[in-house]
């Protein structure tokens, strides 16, 4: 699945389109609806950094770029277009979609602290080896999520508190992340 087609899924299930599970619940249409327009908002909005722009710019070997993802996920909507954003930097890097609840879903190599959080990036050469893997967030907003996690603080003040944190940090961290991974490789 392309970026594009990620993208019109989460029409496809606003419209009513798919019963499936998870979106047979009301609960789960809604989290679509604002992550739609929060990752719409990043794909307008999103700047990416002059120093990482460079770097992906450079790479001169054919990769392939994996995201494990779901319409539903709160951590994508802010996360994937700034991957997005940074394979359309360079003609060598494809990148590719995979629904984590899906049959094809590669998530159970790639599972964190053994759940399967998402999302995940996972970009390969080639020959289909891995060269490195992100996600499923930034480390500071994990250092938030567990903290409250730890904290046993609802699911609520949750969602607020990264939703917060992901408005004020505007995809800095992740371009970070990711420049800090490509030099080291």
């Amino acid at each position: 699945m392309t970026f594009s087609d990620y993208q019109k899924l989460f029409d496809t299930i606003l419209a009513g389109e798919t019963n499936e599970k998870p979106y047979d619940d009301f609960h789960f249409v809604e989290y679509v609806k604002l992550n739609l327009s929060r990752q719409n908002r990043w794909v307008k909005k999103g700047e990416i950094k002059e120093e990482i722009k460079l770097t992906v710019q450079s790479i001169t070997e054919k990769q392939t770029w994996i995201v494990i993802t779901e319409p539903w996920c709160g951590d994508a909507a802010h996360n994937v277009p700034f991957l997005a954003k940074l394979a359309e930097l360079n003609p060598n890097i494809t990148l590719k979609f995979q629904l984590r609840d899906s049959e094809n879903s590669e998530i159970e190599s790639y599972l964190t602290n053994g759940g399967k959080s998402i999302p995940k990036l996972i970009a390969r050469n080639e020959a289909g080896e891995d060269i490195f893997i992100w996600g499923p967030r930034p480390a500071e907003s994990q250092v938030i999520f567990d903290q409250l996690k730890a904290e046993n603080a609802s699911f609520e003040l949750q969602k607020i508190a990264l939703q917060e944190w992901y408005n004020k940090n505007a995809g800095c961290a992740i371009q970070e992340e990711i420049l800090a991974i490509l030099k080291s490789i």
